[in-house]
């Protein structure tokens, strides 16, 4: 991504109180990512580039504003645990707020306000730490001229200042307001990681309670005076668009209010949701299907295949070819269901899910289309057939992979021709060089094992299916691919999988700790009862290492498949909130298994055949395997864990079903008739 930047001193500090704020409220820079600051009497809106907040209300409360979304990830917790550890508060009394849609929160990274790419503990590291230094040592300071001390006999220990001699103590909130008048201090000792006492350790998400308790509010929970419902009736067809209506019957459905077009297609407004549902099943709508109508998922399969043979290569010492081809299409989740505040003329959107639609506006656009017609807040709802056949998808992905192997068995020439569209390029055009989207190649051109001749080829193919950023995007269908391969390779060679890995990676010790430490866990080489067997995989992506083995039980002669039991080790570099990875990396295995497994979208006629979870289906608790977490304790800068544990788990699930059977699986989802 690229962006615009000027430089300024992260020394340089906002201290202005929010609205209707009391006591002491920092802002703080990310290094090298703001204009410049605006006076100190600014409201936060005219401020730079400000992207995080410590706010110590006088009743001790603190109040951490969290500039990424929460959307199942931990950071709400994470990101406060950053600050939290140098502030030296209690915990009991931290509470967090997310920042507003505003300039003053882009992320340095994106060059936009936004969150992905598992960058927020990455990016937060050093200035959510900076954060709560700089308010402690503001603290202290206030403290010490109270008492006319010097600051330097004084410490912050949870929740107050502390001055040891004459063992007087003040709280925080006792010295907010005082301390938000003191100069903000040039530069701030940050702690060395031996003195840590939050990070590090599993710490109970802060969003925990309010989600079971029923208390969080969604998108769909919200009501404003006289909102009207609404959903949508878009073409089937990708590209197509409305010819004719007749809206007689829609507005014979009590409660429906009107039908209007909008861009998208026709909403229905009613005073609720389903009444707008029944009124949407009344219409009579006559389609122009477009160009698109004819599209199929063989066609596209045999267009990218066609582009990837038309660009083979003759390269030397070719062992073997091989052709992979990811799902057609995987779909998305939601990210949320939008409302509109029209007395100050935002929009709000609450997330409930993630790696869905979250980075497109076409339902905001929805929104605001209807309310300005209807000339009223409107709630637009999606239901779950208009998500799952008209979203944004993975991309299909076509690789054929070639391998020399010398007379040792290992190899000497590495080759993958891709075609791939671009998610990029339906995002960020400008990043796209020379016809590359360097996401669509990660996983495969960024392979760590240590091959002497590498060619990576790309072709970008264009397709008319609608793409979005899947959970560890480019890296989810590559690292299928290369690490299927690399498995092929090994048994080529007559090899262990384990060994002949270990073997290419005694130049990455990073690599190397991570398949060593899952090996071991999962007792690589024990005997396991009849029927089970292992694969494992391995991946880097999004500089965090993360690799696994599978153990499946395989019965061919009943078509019976179970991943029993996924053993990850994962060095995300320094652990911030263990908790919270586990979670992850659980999550990611049953994501990554949903998709290798189950989920598939098809495309028919130019539409979308699935509708639902029956025909498109998820893993399920029964079929979920026991997933075992082993955290590496680096001392290197904290990565992020939101993605890449995705990658690894459905080249290691292939790699257990090719021990079973001899059979390799070079499609997805897995289908029962390829390996039995």
């Amino acid at each position: 991504m690229s962006s615009s930047t000027t430089q300024v001193d992260r020394r340089v500090f906002l201290k202005t109180g929010l609205a209707g704020a009391t006591g002491l409220v920092l802002g703080f820079y990310l290094p090298g990512a703001s204009t410049a600051l605006a006076d100190a009497t600014a409201a936060p809106a005219a401020a730079a580039v400000l992207n995080a907040w410590v706010r110590v209300a006088p009743d001790d409360i603190v109040t951490i504003i969290i500039s990424k979304s929460e959307m199942g990830q931990g950071v709400m917790t994470s990101l406060s645990m950053l600050a939290v550890e140098e502030l030296e508060c209690d915990w009991k009394n931290v509470r967090t707020e997310f920042a507003p849609a505003d300039k003053v929160y882009i992320d340095p990274v994106f060059g936009m306000q936004g969150t992905g790419g598992s960058q927020s503990i990455h990016s937060g590291w050093e200035p959510m730490r900076r954060a709560g230094a700089t308010a402690r040592e503001m603290l202290i300071a206030a403290a010490a001229q109270k008492w006319g001390v010097a600051a330097s006999e004084c410490h912050a220990e949870n929740g107050a200042v502390l001055h040891a001699a004459t063992n007087r103590r003040a709280t925080f909130g006792s010295l907010a307001e005082a301390a938000s008048k003191l100069p903000v201090p040039a530069d701030v000792k940050l702690k060395d990681p031996s003195q840590f006492r939050l990070i590090g350790k599993p710490t109970q998400r802060l969003d925990t309670p309010i989600k079971v308790n029923g208390r969080a509010g969604f998108g769909i929970d919200v009501r404003r005076p006289g909102m009207l419902h609404a959903v949508v009736l878009r073409c089937p067809v990708f590209g197509g668009k409305v010819a004719s209506f007749d809206a007689t019957k829609a507005k014979a459905v009590p409660g429906v209010k009107d039908v209007v077009q909008i861009s998208s297609g026709i909403a229905v407004v009613a005073d609720n949701t389903w009444n707008a549902m029944q009124g949407r099943n009344a219409l009579a709508v006559k389609w122009d299907e477009g160009p698109n109508a004819a599209l199929s998922s063989d066609t596209i399969r045999k267009q990218f295949g066609r582009k990837v043979k038309a660009a083979d290569l003759n390269v030397n010492a070719v062992k073997a070819g091989r052709d992979y081809a990811a799902a057609t299409l995987v779909k998305a989740d939601p990210f949320a269901i939008e409302r509109m505040d029209k007395n100050q003329g935002k929009i709000i959107i609450d997330g409930n899910s993630a790696f869905g639609r979250r980075g497109v506006s076409d339902f905001v656009g929805d929104a605001v289309e209807t309310s300005k017609a209807m000339k009223a807040p409107v709630q637009v709802t999606w239901s779950r057939e208009d998500d799952m056949q008209h979203d944004y998808y993975r991309p299909t992905s076509y690789i054929h992979l070639s391998a020399g192997l010398g007379a040792d068995g290992w190899p000497v020439a590495f080759t993958a021709r891709i075609a791939c569209d671009s998610v990029m390029s339906w995002f960020f055009p400008g990043t796209i060089t020379n016809g590359l989207d360097t996401s669509s190649t990660e996983g495969v051109s960024d392979i760590a094992y240590d091959i002497p001749n590498i060619l990576v080829d790309y072709q970008l193919v264009k397709s008319p299916i609608p793409l979005g950023f899947w959970r560890s995007v480019g890296a989810s269908q590559n690292g299928f691919f290369s690490e299927s391969f690399i498995d092929e390779l090994a048994a080529a060679a007559k090899k262990d999988p384990y060994e002949f890995r270990r073997h290419l990676l005694a130049k990455s010790p990073r690599h190397l700790a991570v398949l060593n430490l899952a090996a071991e866990k999962a007792g690589w080489g024990n005997p396991l009862p009849k029927g089970v067997y292992r694969g494992i995989a391995m991946l880097r992506s999004f500089s965090t290492y993360v690799a696994e083995v599978a153990e499946v039980a395989v019965d061919s002669s009943k078509g019976r498949l179970k991943v029993q039991r996924v053993v990850c080790a994962v060095d995300c570099g320094r652990p911030v909130n263990p908790a919270v990875i586990e979670q992850q990396v659980m999550g990611a295995v049953i994501y990554g298994l949903t998709a290798g497994l189950k989920s598939e979208i098809t495309i028919d006629k130019g539409r979308v055949v699935q509708t639902n979870f029956d025909d498109n289906p998820v893993v399920r608790m029964n079929e979920a395997p026991v997933v075992e977490v082993h955290i590496i304790q680096s001392t290197e800068g904290p990565t992020g864990m939101g993605e890449p544990a995705v990658p690894p788990v459905t080249p290691a699930v292939c790699n257990a079903i090719f021990a079973a059977t001899g059979k390799r699986i070079r499609r997805l989802p897995v289908r029962t008739q390829d390996w039995t």
